[in-house]
C-alpha cells in the first residue's frame, strides 16, 4: 500500500495516483455510499486518513478478494455494526466492573467480603459403575 503523509487531507487526484485507480472509481465509491469524503467550501473532496484506510480495505475486497460493490457494500455495514457491537459489549462489562466494585466497597464490615452470598456447593451422586450395581 502507499506510503501517506501524516494527518492531513487529500484530494481526489492524489489519492487517484497514490492508489493507482481513476479518480471516476472514488466517484462512484462515493455515490455507492462506500466513501464519505469531507468537502470544502468550494465543493472539493477531501480524504482523510480515516477515509484513506476504508479505501485500502475497499481495495483490499475489490482487487484482492474479488468482490463486488454490492458485496463491498454489505461487508462494511457489518463491519460497522461489529464495531457497534464491541462497543456497546465493552461499555456493558466496565458498567458491571464499576457496579461489582462500587458493591464490593459498600459491602458491610465484618461481612465475608463476597458480593454474593457463597453457598455450600452441591454435589451430584456419581453414576454406579458396572462393578457396584
Amino acid at each position: 500500500m502507499p506510503k501517506r503523509k501524516s494527518k492531513g487531507a487529500y484530494m481526489i487526484s492524489a489519492v487517484a495516483e497514490m492508489y493507482e485507480i481513476h479518480p471516476q472509481t472514488l466517484r462512484l465509491y462515493e455515490r455507492e455510499g462506500l466513501l464519505k469524503p469531507s468537502r470544502t467550501e468550494g465543493n472539493t473532496r477531501l480524504y482523510t486518513d480515516e477515509d484513506l484506510e476504508r479505501l485500502e480495505f475497499i481495495l483490499n475486497l475489490a482487487r484482492d478478494l474479488g468482490v463486488n460493490i454490492a458485496g463491498i457494500a454489505i461487508i462494511l455495514q457489518m463491519r460497522e455494526r461489529m464495531e457497534e457491537m464491541n462497543r456497546q459489549m465493552q461499555s456493558f462489562v466496565e458498567y458491571v466492573r464499576s457496579e461489582m466494585l462500587s458493591r464490593f466497597q459498600q459491602a458491610a464490615p465484618g461481612a465475608s467480603g463476597a458480593i454474593v452470598p457463597i453457598r455450600r456447593p452441591a454435589v451430584a451422586p456419581r453414576p454406579a459403575t458396572r462393578t457396584e450395581r
